[in-house]
């Protein structure tokens, strides 16, 4: 993590207050899993790594904790959460019904040249990857295949539901269920799968093929969760 200027928060340098750029950047730690679950958070050090007083710091594991991605008991320092499967089970469970539904409505409602775009950034993202992996170019920005669905869909109450504040913990589970390369490679096909259901314009396909790809990751993740595998309801 590279360190912030604390001057980045004046309004003739940055439209981001610094308390921002510091949420961010814990965000992106945790993401990446410099702050792993479980570990405890270092105010102290954080701030020193950042450049900053503790007070942004602070102020960012106060929303942190409001997002769920961090906890803290009274006496008890604060810590990044830890995954466990039930939790896992239970996010997954939620994201086979709202994304299965959603990608039926964007597979309605998506234009032809929307859909082309989607088709574009998938296959960029791919080259991305394999770049990155060969040591070749570095990631550029993030691509989330699935929150482009959800956004698709028109339907303003399953955005605000996966792509409010439980998009963040939302993302960290998905992050842990693709971090085995075969998962990796496995997803982009399942992908790809989706999304020449959605070019050829079938719903109910599309839909079904959305929730059997959740189903497989949330199973893949709960196989490799510490805590004892829970099986994933595959009538869900």
């Amino acid at each position: 993590m590279r360190e912030i200027d604390p001057s980045a928060n004046s309004s003739d340098t940055s439209p981001e207050p610094l308390s921002e750029q510091i949420f961010g950047r814990m965000l992106d730690a945790i993401y990446q899993g410099r702050l792993s679950p479980g570990s405890v958070i270092n105010e102290v050090a954080l701030a020193q790594e950042f450049g900053v007083s503790r007070g942004p710091v602070r102020e960012a594991v106060r929303r942190l904790q409001g997002i769920q991605l961090v906890t803290r008991e009274p006496y008890v320092k604060a810590r990044v959460i830890s995954l466990s499967a039930k939790s896992a089970l239970e996010l997954f469970q939620m994201r086979m019904a709202l994304e299965g539904v959603a990608c039926n409505l964007a597979t309605r409602r998506m234009s032809d040249e929307e859909i082309g775009m989607l088709s574009a950034e998938l296959e960029q993202d791919r080259q991305n990857y394999l770049s990155a992996a060969g040591g070749k170019a570095a990631l550029g920005r993030v691509f989330d295949f699935h929150e482009r669905i959800v956004r698709a869909s028109g339907n303003q109450r399953i955005v605000n539901a996966l792509c409010g504040d439980l998009y963040h913990l939302l993302r960290i589970y998905r992050r842990h269920s693709g971090t085995v390369l075969e998962r990796k490679h496995d997803a982009y096909a399942e992908h790809w799968q989706i999304l020449r259901a959605i070019k050829a314009r079938d719903a109910e396909l599309a839909e079904s093929l959305m929730r059997s790809h959740i189903e497989r990751a949330a199973q893949h993740l709960s196989d490799h969760l510490i805590e004892p595998r829970v099986a994933v309801n595959r009538s869900a």
